[in-house]
Parts: C-alpha cells; sequence; structure tokens
C-alpha cells in the first residue's frame, strides 16, 4: 500500500504550516458563507400539515415543542426494503445530544414519508431517541422537494442526487422559524449541503487516508472505494 512520503520534523512543520494557513482561510470563507445564510429572507408556510408521532397526529407548529426555531430532517425510506437508507441512517448516528440545540432555543425533529408504526419500529431498532414523525399521506415531502414527480409536483431545485425528472426520494434538511403562531420556511439543503451534518466523515478528513472514497483526490494507491458504498446500518458491519 502506497503511504505518505517520510522527512524530518522540521519538513513535516514546514508543510504542515503552509496547509494552516490555507485551513484559516477556509474557515474565515465559512464564516462568511454562514453570514449570508443567517440574512436569507424568509416564507410563510401556510399549509397546515399533519405528522403521525407517538402521540398521535401533530402539526409543524407542534414539532416546535414551544421553541423559536426547528431543524427538521427529512429521513429517506425505503418503502422495499421496510427500512431506512443507510445515509440517512448515517446521518442520524452523528447527530449530538439534543440539550445543546435546545440551549440555543432549537428543536430538531425528523421527518419521514414511511409509515409511522414501520418506521418507529426502525427508530428503536437503531436505538434512536430522537424525536421522529411521519408525513405519510400529506404534501409536505413534495413542498420541500425531498420526495420528487413531477406527476404530482414539479421539482423546485435541480440539484437532487437523482434524476428528477423521475419519480424519487432525497434527503435534506429545512429550518423553520416561529413567530408566535406563525411558521416560516427560512433555509433547506440537499445532497452535499448535508454533508457537514457528517461528523465521522470529518474525522476522518484529519486522517491520511480521508474518507476513502472514490470521489477524493487523494494519492495514487490511497484505499478507495465508491461514494458510501461501503455504509451499513451501524448494526450490520
Amino acid at each position: 500500500m502506497t503511504m505518505p512520503p517520510i522527512v524530518s520534523r522540521d519538513e513535516w512543520l514546514t508543510a504542515r504550516k503552509a496547509l494552516l494557513a490555507k485551513e484559516k482561510e477556509f474557515t474565515k470563507a465559512r464564516d462568511a458563507l454562514s453570514a449570508q445564510r443567517r440574512r436569507l429572507p424568509m416564507a410563510e408556510v401556510t399549509k397546515d400539515y399533519v405528522f403521525e408521532g407517538a402521540t398521535g397526529d401533530v402539526s409543524l407548529l407542534d414539532l416546535f415543542e414551544g421553541r423559536r426555531q426547528l431543524l427538521v430532517y427529512h429521513f429517506m425510506w425505503r418503502f422495499d426494503e421496510g427500512q431506512g437508507c443507510p445515509s440517512c441512517s448515517y446521518v442520524i448516528d452523528n447527530l449530538g445530544h439534543l440539550s445543546h440545540l435546545h440551549a440555543r432555543d432549537t428543536s430538531f425533529a425528523v421527518v419521514t414519508r414511511g409509515p409511522f408504526g414501520e418506521t418507529d419500529a426502525f427508530r428503536k431498532r437503531m436505538g434512536w431517541d430522537v424525536p421522529w414523525f411521519s408525513s405519510h399521506g400529506s404534501d409536505f415531502n413534495y413542498d420541500f422537494d425531498v420526495s420528487l414527480d413531477p406527476a404530482v409536483k414539479p421539482p423546485v431545485y435541480n440539484y437532487q442526487p437523482f434524476d428528477v425528472d423521475q419519480p424519487g426520494e432525497g434527503p435534506g434538511l429545512s429550518a423553520f422559524l416561529r413567530d408566535e403562531s406563525r411558521v416560516f420556511h427560512t433555509y433547506s439543503t440537499y445532497a452535499r449541503g448535508l454533508d457537514v451534518l457528517l461528523g465521522t466523515y470529518h474525522y476522518l478528513d484529519f486522517t491520511a487516508f480521508g474518507r476513502q472514497e472514490a470521489h477524493e483526490d487523494s494519492p495514487e494507491g490511497w484505499p478507495q472505494s465508491e461514494s458510501m458504498a461501503w455504509l451499513r446500518h451501524h448494526d450490520k458491519y
């Protein structure tokens, strides 16, 4: 197997400092992008969505649990397998303790189009203690462009990780802000926009071999496989 070149400690330190300068540039660019995101306008959500949860039917307003902000992760459900997709499961596995979000007046909920009973059983199998809801039978997934079917609703975005001319399911994250009983949509992201949620990937980015996926620009001979082809549900490794 190819390995990184071996150099003296001083040579390593010189190379590391050069990379550090670029890392600082990236951090400043990321901060500037986040500042732009905070200045986006918002659109009021006027449709009355109904979700099924552990206590029965609830509204989008209920998902806030009384807090000002709400993050919804759009979880892909594999209807043909009766289980969640491994990549979305990977996202939830990387979710931190929700008390930290709550401390910033922000709630988090998972919404999937699969039937609640079936999807909640999967949640329990995976050992997740996270607010979990089904949008089965509602327009929620279509309206926020994670269920795409031109026959139902033309897609708004064109950067989903599948052919938007064909019916399909995709992952996503949407942010909402509450003003009393009024709910506003402030942000959504899809595909590689979700990369920042995957803490395991970012830990791997600190290693010599990185994520070990084929899309990465790595030296010749580095171990690599197709993107996410190695992923399993955490109880299936």
